[in-house]
């Protein structure tokens, strides 16, 4: 079902007459949506790339990361490269695609919410910095026309091309 041709400025449908499985955090959520992803897209983007490493790092099982590493690969999050030592046998090194460097911003809005709000006293236990300057880095949300919403951003959701109603039960 698609939904309607409605013109929301004027008679808008409440946010949850559409269906939330359609969302794009929901789609997202299914994805990454658990702690050891997180913390995995984490390392993987800090340069930690090789499964043992990961492992040491982490402190996970590898049944779990190699689960959690052929979920992102099968989702274009992560691909896989071969990588040999001298004397030993070829194992794999997983690197971001463009895909999943795209998720950075959503590691370091969570990472910025952790540092506000769950924090240590003596402060957050790690800080983004530009390689190009070296100033702290920092999210904003901004529109299309370049405003900055601020710290407590007004926002309008309106349903897109992709948005279905919910089904009538």
């Amino acid at each position: 079902m698609t939904s309607p041709s409605v013109d929301t400025a004027v008679d808008p449908l409440p946010y949850s007459a559409y269906d939330s499985e359609t969302c794009s955090i929901a789609r997202t959520l299914a994805l990454i949506g658990d702690r050891w992803t997180l913390l995995i897209l984490r390392d993987l983007s800090n340069g930690v790339r090789r499964f043992d490493d990961l492992v040491t790092h982490l402190g996970i099982a590898r049944n779990v990361l190699s689960r959690r590493l052929a979920a992102l690969a099968d989702g274009g999050l992560v691909t896989r490269t071969a990588y040999r030592v001298d004397g030993a046998r070829e194992r794999q090194e997983y690197r971001l695609t463009h895909a999943g460097r795209d998720l950075v911003p959503i590691l370091l809005a969570v990472m910025a919410w952790g540092d506000r709000h769950l924090s240590a006293q003596d402060g957050p236990p790690a800080v983004p910095r530009h390689a190009g300057c070296g100033e702290r880095v920092r999210i904003s949300v901004t529109c299309e026309a370049g405003h900055d919403l601020g710290d407590r951003p007004r926002l309008r959701v309106e349903p897109g091309p992709g948005s279905r109603l919910r089904e009538q039960r």
